[in-house]
């Protein structure tokens, strides 16, 4: 049997998780890896056999993503060549973590298709919801890559057969996760120096801030006299999973990996889902709904007060992510394989 395991590399999360799957796939039969986009911090540990530019993403710097930048980037006319020219008759399965080349590939040359993501769960419909609906998001969610059958990730468990609890890194798992003397913060849509800008208001005197920025070089920042002490570091995964092991808390956008893994190590965790960014929204309305602080941003002094009062008042939220990776590959495999039973049957 072929198959072609596809994934999203514009974060961190979609690598994370290919990493604990891809050793499972590899027992069903002969896998080849596709990988698109670029701005992963994570490198893929397997032979690649495709790697395309693919679709990306350019955050701004005040919340969000950069849709005018973002159109800018995109050389759509390549991507076209990309989903004609892959070769995918030769696989008997096309497995997608959110990668539209190979997904649309196998749409358009009728291969089975299976999406496994968190992104194909946040429209489920036991799954909660943003009040305020964004067309433009639900399109881009129900057609960026577009699978026949979906298996998703959520922060609950909403369908025993369809939506499971996040997969977990074995980096993660390993860790012995302790309160030390600082708060970490992953805000890559913000700038550096609003985030310091932030932080350096008089009601967070005495914390100790690591911020983790898109930068090359590493920085700090200490008054002494106002007992203000933060550190910029660039994101090197070696660092981060330091930082969050021995933080207090985690601030960081609602992207689903990172919000994850703090809620697993049993950080408390502030979430502030991107701009325009509807994936995060519903996000944001689940980790909501389990008792996890959301706030819209970080510019108003209403803002500020709210993270002054997490940071004193925030609690740590029990969560059960059991190691259940080799399960969730199964169930894929065996619904294929009765499918295609019940297709020889009735031929």
């Amino acid at each position: 049997m072929k198959i072609l395991y596809a994934v999203q590399a514009t974060g961190n999360g979609h690598i994370s998780r290919a990493i604990e799957i891809i050793p499972y796939l590899q027992k069903q039969g002969n896998l080849d890896i596709l990988v698109s986009g670029s701005q992963s911090d994570i490198e893929l540990p397997f032979p690649i056999k495709y790697r395309y530019k693919g679709l990306s993403f350019v955050f701004g710097e005040n919340g969000g993503i950069n849709y005018w930048k973002t159109f800018l980037k995109c050389n759509f006319r390549q991507l076209f060549k990309d989903i004609a020219k892959l070769n995918i008759k030769q696989y008997d399965l096309v497995i997608s973590d959110f990668e539209p080349i190979s997904a649309w590939s196998a749409k358009l040359n009728n291969i089975y298709s299976v999406g496994l993501s968190n992104q194909v769960a946040t429209l489920y419909p036991s799954v909660p919801q943003p009040k305020l609906k964004d067309p433009l998001g639900i399109a881009v969610l129900k057609w960026y890559a577009p699978t026949k059958i979906n298996y998703g990730f959520h922060f609950n468990k909403y369908s025993s057969k369809i939506i499971y609890t996040p997969i977990i890194r074995q980096t993660i798992r390993d860790l012995k996760p302790y309160d030390g003397d600082h708060y970490t913060v992953y805000l890559p849509a913000f700038s550096e120096e609003s985030i310091v800008l932030l932080f350096s208001d008089p009601r967070f005197k005495d914390l100790k801030i690591e911020i983790f920025a898109k930068t090359y070089r590493e920085w700090s920042y200490e008054d002494y006299e106002k007992k203000v002490f933060i550190k910029i570091k660039p994101i090197e995964q070696k660092s981060f999973i330091e930082s969050l092991e021995s933080c207090k808390g985690v601030l960081c956008n609602a992207g689903f990996g990172t919000c994850s893994e703090a809620l697993f190590l049993n950080k408390k965790l502030l979430a502030i889902p991107m701009k325009a960014q509807y994936e995060q929204r519903c996000n944001a309305k689940v980790l909501k709904d389990i008792g996890v602080t959301v706030l819209k941003g970080i510019e108003k002094k209403k803002h500020i007060s709210k993270i002054f009062d997490w940071i004193n008042n925030g609690n740590v939220l029990p969560v059960d992510y059991p190691n259940n990776t080799e399960e969730i590959i199964n169930t894929i495999f065996e619904n294929y394989y009765m499918r295609l039973r019940a297709v020889r049957d009735f031929n």
